[in-house]
């Protein structure tokens, strides 16, 4: 705990930040061109869906960071509503716009997707109406934090509204389970994976290379958050004195 504690200090989280920068920066890069080659080169077409199975190795990554920033942006509020750190509420302010552009770049390519397989670009079966919620979450979250000029009361109701959201995340992994899907059963599960190596590799590396792309962003990201958080109370302060 008192490691945790250690790095949500902003000076020494500015320090460790900088120091990690471009080693985030490099392997990101590095996975998104081993993954986008075995992706795009290496991993077979499908038999049914020909080359279009390849959208897979982009939306499905997508739609896996989305969820997991959620979770992120979850945990980092309920830890500012539990502790009161104000790097807590700041680290999900600034993980909200990454998490709504992976979901809309999992809703876009879905869309792209179904159109040859379903025949339409958009059903509202369960998982995706439970996506689209998800990108309306994202959405409310990040307007509240623009509405409210209070940055203490903005937090604790974004706060809030994260972490009631956060009951869509089980409804997502487990609606083509609990109801009618188009979707195909979730890749992982308990039992492991059924997809065969020349497609599940590929997806682990894009998935990864999705993790580290969040990371990199999330603490330029936040690191910007604290910058405008210190000039917000030095101008508090000298409004004090006036």
């Amino acid at each position: 705990m008192a490691k945790i504690e250690k790095f949500a200090n902003p000076t020494r989280f500015l320090r460790l930040q900088e120091k990690v920068q471009l080693w985030l920066v490099a392997i990101t890069v590095i996975l998104f061109a081993v993954g986008l080659y075995y992706s795009l080169v290496k991993a077979p077409a499908d038999y049914q869906q020909g080359e279009t199975v390849r959208i897979m190795f982009v939306h499905v990554p997508a739609a896996w960071g989305a969820t997991m920033v959620y979770a992120v942006m979850a945990l980092s509020s309920a830890i500012g509503i539990i502790f009161r750190h104000p790097l807590a509420d700041l680290s999900a302010k600034a993980a909200a716009p990454i998490g709504a552009v992976f979901t809309f770049l999992a809703l876009f390519t879905g869309a792209l997707w179904g159109k040859p397989m379903w025949g339409t670009y958009w059903v509202w079966d369960a998982r995706l109406t439970s996506f689209f919620v998800l990108f309306l979450l994202y959405l409310g979250y990040m307007a509240i934090w623009q509405a409210i000029d209070d940055h203490h009361r903005a937090a604790r109701i974004a706060a809030i509204v994260a972490l009631v959201g956060a009951i869509n995340l089980p409804i997502i992994k487990f609606s083509v389970d609990w109801w009618n899907s188009l979707h195909q059963p979730s890749i992982m599960s308990m039992k492991g994976s059924s997809v065969h190596s020349s497609i599940l590799i590929p997806l682990l590396i894009m998935a990864l290379a999705y993790s580290f792309l969040f990371l990199t962003l999330h603490l330029l990201s936040l690191r910007a958050e604290l910058r405008k958080h210190k000039i917000r109370q030095l101008q508090m302060q000298a409004a004090k004195r006036v």
